[in-house]
């Protein structure tokens, strides 16, 4: 399938032929099973399988247009270059000067690179410079961002506001766990941009509170996680809800075989480009693999959490974080918990409390991995190791963003360092293996660990949620990775069959 080649007119820019042919078709689950080679199509041609379950990258017809070294050298309106002007961005990222040319001038866009790397702006520019002097009618948007998560969301809203601000463009974030009735409104008083998660969007198309034809941008961001999720069904809906001429970019820290699905289906000749594809290449972070023995770990961890400075640590599920949290406070570390069991204002004020340093440890189940992102942030710790490569990657790119440097640390109990070295291998890394006892000089030598002060803390952190009927105090501090758990990323065929039986708790489950 050859694409003519595209206008470089930013306001007007139709698509030349149908990207596949089986737009609109019912969808079929592909690559489930991660990991596993051989799985999804074989259609005439197919390329043979990526290793560790991601795809073969398609080839490019047309040329690419080359990179740039600056953002003048771009053809964005001059309020955009005077908003990165007075934001001290003056340099563009590998990512951001790959592919702004070619999204620029209506090229589909393929990109790749991980957190941190810049994707927002390597995708948010293109689209505000190429909807620049348009109006949006009222529940007619005229470009969309996909996003898996709440966080994410309003991190793409808070990246890009204000470059719309100074286009006069306006945006309107919709996600679930906030007012429908709010997010309703706002789209009837005419946004450009929606940001959006795809289940509550769904619901307001099913209101009738939106619609997408007019869309001519589409951007998914992080399409990988949203399939992990379950909500690749909702997701193929939605892009068949836009208009079929129009622009599409899909961005991701990873490209799994579920991605290829929409990479086929939705994506006409696009520009492909892969920076620093996964968090193992980032040269200014260190792994560290710390072998703890069960009777030591909630020591060892409780120890790490009371250093000087902030930190990340993830467990398995919403009960152990919520416990851990609790044992935390009592031991006198200023720590917050979030995850999916928490309202949406809960979230963000957990989130804003820990960006400004009045909470020291942010304990969190996956729901964290992605979409947050908090400057001069130098640890990250797996109290629970993750269930596959990917929850490891996404997880560790907390830290060492935009060039800075860090740290990530997993506590592996001995039955576990069987899985721990086969995720490793899968992620690309090579950690450094230390044995480790709480108290020890080692341990502060790695992580910063330090006794705590044993003074409880009554006020200034969230209150922890009620523990289950019948929890064990700490049930995720041995457990073995992949636990299932309120918390934890289950598999793409179990999130799938979740969904089917409760179609409508996913589809709000935003």
């Amino acid at each position: 399938m050859n694409r003519s080649a595209r206008t470089n007119d930013r306001y007007s820019n139709p698509r030349r032929g149908s990207a596949g042919g089986d737009r609109g078709a019912r969808f079929r689950p592909q690559g489930q099973g991660q990991g596993r080679p051989g799985q999804g199509s074989r259609g005439p041609g197919r390329r043979p399988a990526a290793p560790q379950g991601e795809f073969a990258l398609p080839v490019t017809v047309t040329p690419a247009l080359p990179a740039v070294e600056t953002f003048d050298e771009l053809d964005l309106p001059a309020e955009i270059l005077k908003t990165l002007t007075g934001l001290d961005v003056t340099v563009p990222f590998p990512i951001q000067a790959a592919t702004l040319p070619n999204s620029l001038a209506g090229r589909d866009v393929l990109g790749r690179g991980r957190t941190g790397s810049g994707k927002t702006l390597a995708f948010g520019l293109a689209l505000l410079a190429r909807m620049a002097g348009q109006r949006a009618d009222a529940k007619q948007p005229l470009g969309l961002i996909l996003v898996p998560t709440r966080e994410l969301a309003q991190q793409v809203t808070e990246a890009l506001t204000p470059y719309a601000r100074s286009l006069r463009l306006r945006m309107a974030t919709v996600v679930g766990g906030m007012s429908i009735g709010r997010q309703a409104s706002a789209l009837r008083g005419g946004a450009e941009v929606v940001v959006a998660t795809p289940g509550r969007l769904k619901d307001l198309i099913e209101r009738k509170d939106c619609r997408l034809d007019r869309v001519r941008i589409t951007v998914l961001d992080e399409a990988d996680q949203m399939a992990d999720m379950g909500f690749m069904p909702q997701v193929t809906e939605l892009l068949d809800l836009v208009h079929p001429e129009g622009q599409r970019m899909l961005f991701s820290a990873t490209l799994d075989r579920n991605v290829d699905l929409l990479v086929r289906r939705y994506l006409n000749d696009p520009v492909v480009h892969s920076v620093d594809p996964s968090a193992g290449a980032v040269t200014t972070m260190e792994h560290h693999e710390l072998h703890v023995h069960g009777a030591d770990k909630l020591g060892a961890a409780t120890e790490i959490a009371a250093r000087d400075g902030r930190v990340i640590m993830f467990l398995d599920t919403k009960h152990a974080v919520d416990q851990f949290t609790k044992h935390l406070l009592g031991s006198g570390v200023r720590a917050a918990a979030l995850h999916g069991g928490k309202s949406q204002p809960q979230r963000t004020r957990t989130l804003a409390q820990f960006k400004a340093g009045t909470v020291s440890v942010l304990v969190a189940t996956n729901v964290a991995a992605r979409g947050i992102h908090v400057d001069n942030l130098d640890l990250v710790v797996n109290v629970d190791p993750p269930s596959d490569h990917k929850d490891y990657l996404h997880r560790g790119g907390r830290t060492a963003r935009a060039g800075e440097s860090g740290s990530v640390v997993t506590l592996v109990l001995p039955n576990q360092r069987r899985d721990m070295s086969r995720l490793m291998r899968d992620a690309g890394i090579r950690p450094k293996i230390t044995q480790v006892r709480s108290g020890e000089a080692e341990l502060s030598r790695i992580t910063g660990a330090q006794a705590p002060s044993g003074v409880p803390i009554t006020g200034g952190a969230p209150a922890t949620e009620k523990p289950k009927r019948g929890g064990a105090p700490f049930r995720g501090m041995g457990s073995r990775p992949g636990r299932a758990g309120g918390g934890s990323r289950q598999s793409a065929e179990a999130r799938q069959l979740a969904e089917a039986r409760k179609a409508a708790r996913v589809r709000r489950a935003g």
